[in-house]
């Protein structure tokens, strides 16, 4: 369950007596220091880093990426990568110091004492095992269960809130959704019964509903077993509701430490002071705290909250329906309704946000907009023209008009490519302008979106993430395009960075008066973002509405859950006065 402000507060004091008093930390860092071998000779990655944790007790490490979050908790429980090397301080687990142990014993150390769910499931779990193996095998190597490793593994999943679980451990990780099988290495993180766990981001590729649900899940077990958890995420609202004592950590450093709500409350470093102001989960606050001083829409991050009927159609999506034909588990054809009768108008210089949990339909029909796919029945509107009734080169023309950007920046960037080339693709194969003149425009695109004109002899690799998503939007904006689609465009990326996207989003969409389709998940961005939001679920429309209406007042319960999953919301925090 989500924890309240009062409830942050007990679990403070009462860890702040622990600390008093002689319970021993289950751990405590000192001063610790980490660096990396390079070429050149040691990179510091940690530096003079400190932190405590007490039995049952939830801490929470924020920070950007390359803020040595990570690599601290790696530190921790012995997996460094192969350059990186303790070379200062000590992490005594239990009053021992196991920075010195050997690989024998930090293998003997992890799974038993010290367990771990990590971030990505899909690459932490052997596609080619079952699931039940898989778990079976954190079973073996801490020689626990023998004889009843089957029925352990069992108790295991279900323990971890995984429906059917005797069926389900004889199935591979692709089978599983995303939070099944981040069930399933919650299952194997505890299968040694630890004294601590680390989850390291072990929500953030999840739906905000199946987020709280697991996190849930995780609270229920670890008060169960009485089992200390350090909780890896660069959410600042995400880790204030889940933790009760905030370490923030910036550029190897610690910046700020204490408990949740006084952080939240009074941040006093100036880079707690940006993720609090930065961090999307808390956006609701922000927005209602700028409109209760008086200001206007305009004076908020983004355009959003203009009254939608003000402008024209530019799309209208008519009763769109998509039905797949796909195999069963035992290989017979099934026929699969992933949209069903969806209708809606987007209006020309707005931003339409269609939101909804994994599987509701929404990329489906992100997908019929761009004529990535036909429609089973239905029909989509451009500007009052039915593009069904358009021939091969009329579309190819109409696509210059709607363009997408992608979730994933680096996969939607041939690394081959150079920056330059990525974005002068588009004005190749559409034949538009001289060498010299897509030079010029290419120049003049890395300027819209605040990138060196030095990138443009770059290549993906050498960028950070938020550079590459930088590029997909110019390029997405080569052709000057009506109607860009954001396929969860900002939602891999750390939360300062995801700010200054939408940012430059809101910038280009108010001096170019462009039209956003916004697709996600997390209603959180679409508080800052949208003019109209339509709620989908099981392929149908739920409820639709400007965005105040659909946040004030949701209709639909289903719309309530997805808006009481967003984290932090319950929280009071800094409003920067």
């Amino acid at each position: 369950m989500e924890a309240t402000g009062d409830e942050l507060i007990l679990r403070s004091v009462s860890y702040q007596a622990a600390k008093n008093g002689t319970t021993m930390p289950v751990l405590e860092v000192v001063d610790l220091e980490v660096a990396f071998r390079s070429s050149t000779g040691m990179v510091p990655a940690v530096r003079k880093a400190n932190f405590t944790v007490y039995p049952g007790q939830t801490i929470a490490i924020v920070g950007e990426s390359g803020s040595g979050k990570s690599t601290a908790a790696a530190a921790v429980i012995g997996l460094l990568p192969g350059t990186g090397k303790v070379v200062g301080g000590r992490i005594l687990f239990q009053g021992h110091d196991i920075t010195e142990l050997s690989k024998k014993q930090y293998v003997e150390l992890r799974g038993s004492h010290i367990g771990m769910v990590p971030q990505d499931p899909m690459s932490n779990l052997n596609p080619v095992w079952k699931i039940g193996f898989q778990v079976k095998e954190a079973l073996t190597a801490n020689n626990l269960a023998k004889g009843r490793e089957k029925e352990r593994v069992v108790e295991l999943l279900e323990e971890a809130g995984l429906p059917d679980a005797a069926r389900r451990a004889k199935q591979y990780p692709h089978e599983f959704s995303g939070g099944m099988r981040q069930r399933a290495l919650i299952a194997m993180g505890f299968a040694g019964e630890p004294k601590l766990l680390i989850a390291d981001e072990p929500t953030s590729a999840l739906d905000v509903t199946v987020q709280r649900r697991i996190l849930d899940h995780l609270n229920n077990l670890t008060e169960k077993s009485d089992t200390s958890v350090l909780f890896i995420t660069h959410d600042l609202g995400l880790a204030a509701e889940r933790a009760s004592h905030l370490v923030v950590m910036h550029r190897g450093r610690v910046v700020e430490s204490g408990p949740a709500l006084d952080i939240l409350k009074q941040p006093k470093h100036p880079y707690t002071q940006r993720l609090v102001a930065a961090a999307p989960s808390l956006a609701s606050h922000r927005i209602q705290a700028a409109l209760d001083r008086g200001e206007t829409s305009d004076e908020l991050l983004t355009h959003g909250m203009a009254d939608p009927d003000e402008y024209e159609e530019i799309i209208r999506a008519s009763h769109l329906t998509k039905i797949f034909d796909v195999r069963g588990a035992k290989g017979d054809a099934k026929k699969l309704k992933a949209v069903d009768d969806v209708s809606f108008t987007l209006r020309r210089g707005t931003t339409l946000a269609l939101v909804g949990e994994s599987g509701s339909g929404k990329s489906t029909v992100a997908n019929i907009i761009l004529n990535l796919i036909d429609p089973t029945e239905g029909k989509v509107f451009y500007q009052g023209t039915d593009l069904s009734t358009l021939n091969k080169r009329e579309l190819f023309d109409m696509r210059a008009k709607l363009q997408v950007v992608f979730q994933n920046p680096y996969g939607s960037l041939d690394p081959m490519f150079s920056v330059y080339r990525c974005i002068e693709e588009p004005l190749l194969v559409h034949h538009i302008g001289s060498r010299k003149e897509r030079e010029e425009r290419v120049a003049s695109l890395l300027d819209a979106v605040a990138l060196p004109r030095s990138a443009m002899r770059r290549y993906p690799g050498e960028l950070s993430g938020g550079q590459r998503q930088r590029v997909a939007i110019a390029r997405a904006l080569a052709l000057k395009p009506e109607i860009i689609v954001l396929d969860e465009a900002v939602s891999a990326l750390d939360v300062l960075v995801q700010e200054q996207i939408l940012q430059l989003l809101a910038e280009i969409q108010h001096s170019s008066h462009l039209t956003y389709l916004f697709i996600t998940h997390d209603l959180a961005v679409v508080r800052q973002m949208a003019d109209e939001i339509v709620v989908m679920q099981s392929g149908r429309v739920v409820e639709t509405g400007t965005v105040d209406d659909i946040f004030d007042n949701p209709r639909e319960a289903y719309t309530r859950d997805l808006i009481e999953a967003i984290p932090g919301r319950t929280i009071p925090l800094w409003t920067g006065e």
